[in-house]
């Protein structure tokens, strides 16, 4: 029956095409706008490392003065004192953490055979890589020898391998950061993400950084960094030694905790640490506050999903729902037309169940055919966002899920649209067209 059902419906389209025409072209730039920006939403939404994010913790220790507000939710800075973040890298603390400060290099191999260029580089531990899952072509991370040793070691991805090194196996081989020698340990696979989880700080919506290098080369390299650094007080620093011993934020720090008695354990230790200092009197706090927050928490926490995102989305959804009112109204005009043929159809013994279920048949092909369209009218929608606007370049695509979701959705917004008119229909009494006829 129900493909009898289908059969009557694409004979009732192709019976008036211009009408199924306006319909289907009035669903498709209704789901092809409510798609983009709700690709880009979803995009920016979804879990980066589903499999672990609630075992990822980013952590905040609040050490400045009390009274001092802060443009977080609850007053924390969102990033650590280079001394503190060093502190909880280098602690005997049972868990994978890592520091981890962006910076940059100018790349080059000496000779006139590459071209030199500017790259963004990350210092950080080795547990970096098989917290965050970066998978290795060649090679490994560097060792915790190599790392107290402060060894001048480094972890490239694959387009950098492919720049350098022609894609051929590079560890063990030499390049220069700036004027200094590298040795390669390791090549992983680009880091496929778009959302950059673990830096929200400094754009949540940047590329992965190519080159990694052991976070203990900052202070014997008098690295700078190339990200956010924010002070709460006046301090007066004019050296590298008292920018590293000042107050001033501006070093993430990452702790994998696996179970729930692992992050009561880590809490504990960040509560004794600050107790500690504010015994010292480095700050004035009668309480330590610090926070532990789990990917999802962490971007949550840093409105990766703007309210201007969401009101977006909103006012798509909006205009689909002016697309339905229109679809709406072509309806109640198609079908009442066709109440003497429902009124033969109900005499021949047609039950008012089967009339309803046909006539939602009928608008549910319009709605497959009109997100099928908007599939396609969503797409471009998507090219114009990654060709206006470099932020969202990366996020503005078309996952599985949307695909599947632009025809769910056009179909249940056209059997929404559909319902009254077919209930409509439906009350058509036999007699007064058998009279006519």
């Amino acid at each position: 029956m129900f493909l009898h059902y289908i059969d009557l419906s694409w004979r009732s389209l192709k019976r008036t095409p211009l009408v199924s025409a306006l319909m289907i072209l009035a669903i498709a730039i209704g789901i092809g706008i409510t798609m983009t920006s709700l690709s880009v939403y979803h995009m920016m939404s979804m879990d980066p490392i589903p499999h672990k994010s609630d075992q990822l913790f980013a952590v905040q220790l609040n050490t400045t003065d009390d009274g001092n507000s802060w443009w977080t939710p609850d007053d924390v800075p969102y990033q650590l004192t280079y001394k503190d973040a060093m502190f909880l890298h280098n602690a005997e603390t049972p868990v994978r953490k890592t520091a981890s400060i962006r910076t940059a290099f100018t790349v080059h191999m000496n000779n006139q055979d590459v071209k030199p260029s500017l790259s963004s580089a990350r210092a950080a531990g080795k547990d970096f890589f098989s917290m965050f899952d970066l998978e290795f072509i060649y090679g490994s991370s560097w060792t915790l020898t190599q790392e107290k040793a402060a060894e001048s070691v480094i972890v490239i991805n694959e387009e950098t391998n492919d720049k350098l090194f022609g894609g051929q196996n590079s560890v063990g081989k030499e390049m220069y950061l700036d004027d200094t020698i590298f040795t390669v340990v390791g090549v992983t696979k680009n880091w496929d993400i778009h959302i950059k989880y673990y830096d929200l700080n400094n754009g949540s919506f940047n590329a992965p950084e190519p080159l990694f290098i052991p976070i203990t080369l900052w202070e014997p390299m008098q690295l700078v960094t190339r990200g956010n650094t924010n002070g709460w007080k006046h301090e007066g620093v004019t050296t590298f030694e008292g920018q590293l011993q000042s107050e001033m934020f501006w070093v993430q720090f990452w702790a994998e905790l696996p179970t729930d008695k692992e992050v009561q354990k880590y809490h504990d230790f960040l509560f004794a640490y600050l107790t500690e200092q504010g015994t010292k009197g480095r700050y004035s706090r009668e309480v330590p506050q610090f926070n532990l927050q789990d990917v999802n928490e962490w971007m949550e926490y840093n409105n990766v999903v703007s309210e201007d995102n969401k009101i977006l989305v909103g006012l798509s959804f909006m205009f689909l729902a002016v697309c339905l009112a229109n679809i709406l109204g072509l309806l109640l005009g198609k079908f009442i037309r066709r109440a003497p043929e429902i009124g033969v159809r109900r005499a021949l013994g047609a039950s008012k169940r089967q009339i309803f279920f046909q006539h939602l048949v009928e608008v549910s092909v319009l709605g497959l055919l009109g997100g099928l369209i908007g599939i396609g009218i969503a797409q471009f929608g998507l090219w114009g966002v990654r060709v206006t606007s470099q932020q969202y370049a990366e996020l503005a695509g078309m996952d599985l899920t949307m695909i599947l979701t632009a025809p769910a959705i056009a179909i249940g917004a056209c059997i929404i649209a559909g319902m009254y008119p077919a209930w409509l229909v439906c009350k058509t009494q036999p007699a007064i067209y058998l009279k006519t006829q």
